[in-house]
């Protein structure tokens, strides 16, 4: 397994969401979303693999409303890596699957 966390440091189910696999003893790499962000190749990725973008936008975070009037779904995109705040988190990948959230009974099932 190849573990991604993509998190905020302060997010609480990021924090678990690492906890939950150290328990394990699963090597992963955590990513600091708001200080390294995501490329545009690992969005598309983990979009495919969570049902799409809209399932990744943070509806907590203050700049969510302004992806609201953006019409095109490139332009949603692009807004989003320039403001990685705006996604919820953590997001866990592992090569072509994701979760967004902590969802410990999918990651389970994962080899």
């Amino acid at each position: 397994m190849n573990i991604q966390i993509f998190g905020k440091s302060k997010c609480f189910d990021t924090k678990k969401a690492e906890r939950w696999f150290k328990e394990r003893r699963i090597k992963f790499q955590s990513i600091d979303l708001p200080k390294f962000g995501m490329s545009a190749g690992e969005l598309k990725s983990v979009c495919s693999a969570v049902g799409g973008l809209e399932n990744l936008i943070d509806e907590k975070s203050p700049d969510a409303s302004l992806l609201r009037y953006l019409a095109y779904p490139e332009d949603k995109i692009q807004k989003m890596l320039e403001n990685p705040k705006l996604f919820k988190t953590p997001i866990v990948r592992n090569g072509k699957q994701a979760t967004v959230g902590y969802c410990p009974e999918i990651w389970e099932k994962w080899d």
